[in-house]
């Protein structure tokens, strides 16, 4: 499961980069077997919420926390 991880790290980025119009700054998708971290800058709630669904729409049921900063 370990060497899956990059890969599914990468098209979880991709796709918060996708849904958010790369505004989130200095993003970081963290995965472990027990949740998916979230974390960067936004300079909405709206984006922040927006990265969040970019998750879910690869992972809809995965354990998730959104760090991302609201500016």
């Amino acid at each position: 499961m370990f060497d899956y991880f990059p890969k599914l790290q990468s098209e979880l980025e991709r796709q918060v980069q996708t849904r958010t119009g790369r505004r989130i700054r200095d993003l970081a998708v963290k995965l472990d077997q027990e949740r998916i971290v979230l974390q960067g800058r936004a300079a909405t709630y709206y984006l922040k919420q927006l990265a969040q669904h970019g998750i879910r729409d690869i992972l809809p049921q995965a354990r998730l926390f959104n760090a991302i900063e609201v500016d």
